[in-house]
């Protein structure tokens, strides 16, 4: 017991890195977009994934654990039934590699909107039988947009469970055609897009009515460093016009966090950090989207960054993964 005590003390920090963005691809799911020609509705092809070359990667770069998602696009297509088929298979499937791989994977669920009850039905399966880490919500689903009305329901069997949300963008509805044929949706209209229902949910105090969420921002907050300063600066003329309500934006950013999926600079750290403190702060790749080569690197030098800077050296440990463990972490407050 000593022998593997002193093991552990002296194994590098880095090896315990959590990443919370990453995505599990399965087949069955592309079948549905293959059926209906839609394998390229998010501007660029998805790429192969299987647990064995992802455990490869993770070992490779020091990763310990992976949350795995669904990625973009839903796989909704006007047949309800077919779109919670396709879910219930990603879920199940999500299931079994977290069960084969107990120490390597956690998963967030997919739900099958825009069908709110579908989804409701779906996430108490995937939450309280599945044993899902989480879900994950699509920042639209068909136009419904996270924040709208219609998804209060899910919100509140979400928020009895303390959910951990992870979001991801998807193809905005409607979206400008001509301007994503030029630059793809992974360059500009990604962030902007999950700029714009973050904004939708925040403006309806979403994270306060519903107190027990936990909501994970993607690649870096995306443009809330920008789009919230000026928010709050118009904020006080649209509540006294009566065209907003107010915002209590301590109470709804206290329960954002946010990934550093997509290579952040050190000045895009800085800006975050005018959002959030570093306990909000969460290593993200985006595996498997790009090569192993340029996650490992993108990696290597966030840790680099991270260790050389005075401000953030302190919280490195808890950035690559033990904000992330706590995140995740149930325990028997969380349960009942």
């Amino acid at each position: 017991m000593g022998l593997l005590c002193m093991a552990s003390a002296v194994a590098p920090l880095s090896a315990q890195t959590v990443d919370v963005h990453t995505h599990i691809i399965i087949p069955e799911y592309m079948e549905v977009l293959k059926a209906h020609g839609a394998e390229l509705e998010e501007t660029f092809p998805l790429p192969e994934w299987d647990a064995g070359r992802h455990i490869a990667f993770m070992d490779s770069a020091d990763i310990r654990t992976a949350v795995l998602t669904m990625p973009a696009p839903q796989p909704y297509y006007g047949d309800a039934e077919e779109s919670a088929k396709c879910i219930r298979q990603v879920n199940e499937v999500s299931a079994r590699v977290k069960q084969d791989y107990p120490a390597k994977f956690k998963f967030c669920a997919a739900l099958p909107l825009p069908d709110v009850d579908a989804a409701i039905r779906e996430a108490i399966y995937a939450l309280d039988t599945l044993g899902a880490d989480g879900v994950k919500l699509a920042t639209n689903s068909r136009g419904q947009y996270l924040g709208d009305e219609e998804l209060d329901p899910l919100m509140e069997v979400l928020n009895e469970r303390n959910a951990v949300i992870i979001i991801h963008p998807h193809r905005p509805t409607p979206y400008p055609e001509k301007i994503i044929a030029t630059t793809p949706l992974a360059m500009y209209e990604y962030p902007a897009e999950t700029t714009r229902a973050v904004v939708n949910m925040l403006a309806r105090n979403v994270l306060v009515r519903y107190p027990n969420l936990k909501v994970v921002v993607p690649h870096c907050g995306s443009f809330l460093p920008l789009a919230l300063p000026r928010m709050k600066s118009i904020l006080p003329a649209m509540v006294a016009q009566g065209y907003m309500q107010p915002i209590d934006w301590e109470g709804n950013l206290s329960r954002l966090y946010f990934d550093l999926a997509g290579s952040p600079t050190t000045e895009v750290l800085r800006s975050l950090l005018t959002l959030t403190t570093p306990d909000h702060i969460l290593y993200g790749s985006d595996y498997p989207y790009l090569p192993d080569a340029v996650l490992k690197s993108n990696l290597q030098r966030l840790r680099q960054k991270l260790a050389s800077d005075k401000e953030l050296a302190p919280y490195s440990e808890d950035i690559l993964w033990k904000n992330a463990e706590r995140l995740f972490e149930r325990n028997d407050t969380d349960e009942r």
